[in-house]
């Protein structure tokens, strides 16, 4: 593992998965809990590229997660395309929007980049009811068919599986483009551009890469949730999702990719599944962001980590 960067956190990951099915089972309601946590942990993680890494925080991921929802509801009611080409062309769609609005962008940073694109993800949601030709209008696209991979269509369980073991495959490769040479220097562009500059490498090239990257990550979740919902409308990817999205690396721990999916389970557990805390989940959600920023800055898996090194010194002490 020491040899792989990255790998432990995917065994951990997958045994987390193994973990959740089996906690799953054959619970309809529960499954539906792991696919609404797979697209949360994927918009999270399409977030945490630029945000974490770049140090660019933009709220249109609402919008991006729609191209992905949207471009299953097409690809499905408009042609006859193979089910499956969704989830390149609305990467590619979300990817190469990112870049232009980072173009548009590019002087603004901190507060007015959030507004700007705030307003842009608002503004692409009234186009989707407006533009009820293309989009369906406020009612959306429904009745999405079945995907078929060479004759195989897999069902919903298998459909679970699926949506956990990519979020793991993601989460992987962003942690191993986090400790790439690349992520490197994207980090410390975030900490000190002037000195990438000085280095002879494009700031603002950099920054549109890490926000494509995100887009494209934030439109495979979007068209996972569409699929496994079975329809997509305007109100599918809410500001609610962004915020949330925001929140869920910061609780599991902002260090590695691994904490946004930690994050979206906490996320997605206490606004859905505790009846209990249901109508204060988020509340609660944003007092937890406050406690950890206190007590664990790291976050969950920061922290975790710490005690984890802590443990083998307290046993050699003992003996």
């Amino acid at each position: 593992m020491r040899r792989t960067p990255g790998l432990g956190g995917l065994v951990l990951g997958v045994a987390g998965v193994v973990a959740m099915l089996l906690w799953v089972g054959g619970d309809g309601y529960k499954q539906t809990l792991v696919t609404t946590t797979a697209t949360y942990a994927l918009v999270a993680l399409g977030m945490y590229v630029p945000y974490l890494m770049a140090g660019s925080l933009s709220m249109a991921y609402g919008a991006y997660a729609g191209i992905g929802g949207y471009a299953v509801g097409l690809l499905s009611n408009r042609t006859g395309l193979p089910l499956a080409l969704a989830w390149i062309v609305g990467p590619i769609v979300a990817a190469a929007l990112a870049v232009l609005l980072g173009l548009v962008t590019r002087r603004l940073s901190g507060f007015f980049l959030a507004a700007v694109t705030l307003l842009f993800g608002l503004a692409f949601s009234a186009w989707l009811v407006d533009a009820e030709g293309i989009s369906g209008g406020s009612g959306g696209l429904g009745n999405i068919r079945a995907l078929n991979l060479l004759g195989w269509e897999p069902s919903a369980y298998q459909v679970v599986v699926g949506s956990a073991l990519l979020v793991c495959v993601v989460a992987f490769l962003l942690d191993r483009l986090r400790l790439s040479p690349w992520g490197v220097v994207v980090r410390t562009m975030r900490d000190a551009p002037a000195a990438v500059e000085a280095a002879g490498v494009r700031v603002p090239v950099l920054t549109l890469v890490a926000l494509a990257i995100g887009a494209a990550v934030a439109a495979i979740g979007g068209g996972l949730f569409t699929y496994a919902a079975g329809s997509v409308a305007p109100e599918t990817f809410t500001l609610n999702l962004v915020f949330l999205a925001i929140f869920m690396p910061l609780i599991g721990g902002a260090g590695t990719p691994w904490g946004a999916v930690v994050g979206a389970t906490l996320a997605v557990q206490l606004t859905l599944n505790f009846p209990a805390v249901a109508t204060s989940g988020t509340l609660i959600l944003a007092l937890g962001v406050l406690v950890i920023m206190l007590i664990a800055p790291r976050g969950i898996v920061g922290y975790a980590d710490a005690l984890r090194k802590r443990v083998p010194v307290g046993w050699v002490r003992r003996g």
